[in-house]
């Protein structure tokens, strides 16, 4: 926490109401209010655990944030959003014109027969 500037003091730690017996309380969200950062935990039954659980994941988040690896992933995403959206027809009859253009060079490539 000191290598990252995290102060105790700046961490707000709050509970998530669960069913069942002895789940009360076990839930634990943390924020970091200077960076808005929230962290929720609820992998095991134990409140000590789920705590420090929860403490790594929002070091190891605010460390990623700090270094840029957000933006990266962020970019990341929205890179592979605009692989996937619908190109206009223009675009899509070009490109298949090209694999047809691809496909015909390659299959004159193949061994000649001779009979």
């Amino acid at each position: 926490m000191s290598a990252l500037g995290v102060e105790d003091a700046e961490i707000e730690e709050s509970f998530v109401r669960s069913g069942g017996a002895g789940g009360q309380k076990v839930n634990k969200m943390l924020l970091h209010r200077p960076t808005g950062v929230r962290v929720k935990c609820q992998t095991t039954r134990h409140q000590a655990m789920n705590r420090f659980m929860a403490l790594r994941l929002l070091l190891d988040k605010i460390e990623r944030m700090r270094k840029g690896h957000v933006e990266a992933e962020r970019s990341r995403i929205e890179k592979v959003r605009r692989q996937k959206r619908k190109r206009p027809r223009r675009a899509k009859e070009r490109m298949l014109a090209d694999k047809a253009r691809r496909a015909d060079t390659k299959r004159l490539r193949s061994a000649v027969t001779t009979d």
